[in-house]
């Protein structure tokens, strides 16, 4: 590989890095405006036109605050365990089907797989390390949220990936020019939606972070620069699933007005849930992954293998 290549791949994800942090900044801006506006108020409109400026004071206030140091946490684990976290969800903006580098994914759906079992561990380690109850409870709800998730979320990324076989998210877009998969695949595409909420530890799903039971769950014991950690992990992450849903089922990757606002349109769908819906009761949750949306994903996995048969043949 020619010197300039490696220098062009380098430049390439500083600048996703930059952008991402500054989408996650604009996401959270996005965030507080509009759950402002569902509760008729008017959200953060101090600092800049229209506060446009607090994301970025936000930051300042985080990052500068003091480490407290626990005395009876596993200190060394509960220092990097949000880092790790944040590397996790940085790591995953690597499949996005670059046009202008040289970094092309043939396998990108597993690098995904790896990255998002990965992330249980960070949330687990973080629960657990910073021996509170509470946190603890909360690590570990989100964990059992997490893994049961993954497997439908699995099986109904295999349905498009046998429509389409292969594991190169730049493909979506070939088999898409006509019509979305959305409209072919509507009651999975509903499933993968929630099922990215849930992954996501989002409303009506977030038991991991459940305020009125669990004071914050998982990251109670994280202040200033820490807990902004998680925090930018969990947005970005949430950038990230929108993206993926807009790839697989709303007509693929192309660099376009309407991409961007599909991306937004589905960022914004995660905010208006969260302020229009109240919580499931956690029961419920399990009760929804393996008996409703598990043998969903099944029985449409093995219709659309059956269709990819007769359609072959």
């Amino acid at each position: 590989m020619m010197y300039m290549d490696v220098v062009n791949i380098v430049v390439g994800l500083v600048i996703l890095i930059i952008g991402l942090l500054i989408g996650v900044a604009f996401l959270t801006l996005m965030e507080r405006k509009v759950l402002g506006y569902i509760q008729i108020r008017k959200g953060p409109n101090k600092m800049g036109y229209m506060g446009v400026l607090q994301p970025f004071c936000d930051a300042i206030k985080l990052f500068s605050k003091e480490q407290i140091y626990l005395n009876y946490s596993n200190y060394l684990v509960y220092y990097f365990s949000p880092i790790m976290s944040f590397i996790l969800s940085l790591m995953v903006w690597i499949l996005i089907p670059y046009t202008f580098n040289m970094i092309m994914f043939n396998l990108g759906l597993l690098f995904f797989f790896c990255c998002t079992s990965m992330g249980v561990y960070s949330v687990m380690v973080a629960g657990w390390s910073s021996n509170s109850n509470y946190s603890l409870l909360g690590g570990l709800r989100s964990v059992a949220q997490t893994i049961s998730y993954e497997v439908s979320l699995s099986l109904i990324l295999v349905s498009s990936i046998i429509m389409i076989m292969d594991f190169n998210l730049i493909l979506f877009y070939n088999y898409q020019m006509m019509v979305w998969f959305l409209f072919m695949m509507l009651p999975l595409s509903l499933c993968f939606l929630s099922s990215l909420m849930a992954e996501t530890n989002r409303t009506p799903f977030d038991f991991a972070e459940g305020e009125s039971e669990l004071v914050s769950g998982f990251n109670i014991e994280y202040g200033g620069g820490g807990f902004a950690l998680i925090f930018l992990a969990e947005y970005s992450s949430i950038l990230f699933m929108s993206l993926l849903f807009v790839i697989i089922y709303m007509g693929g990757y192309y660099l376009n007005l309407m991409f961007y606002l599909k991306l937004v349109f589905l960022s914004f769908f995660f905010i208006w849930v969260r302020g229009t819906l109240p919580r499931y009761r956690y029961d419920k949750l399990m009760y929804l992954c393996w008996k409703s949306y598990l043998p969903v994903s099944l029985n449409y996995l093995l219709f659309y293998m059956g269709l990819k048969m007769i359609l072959y043949y």
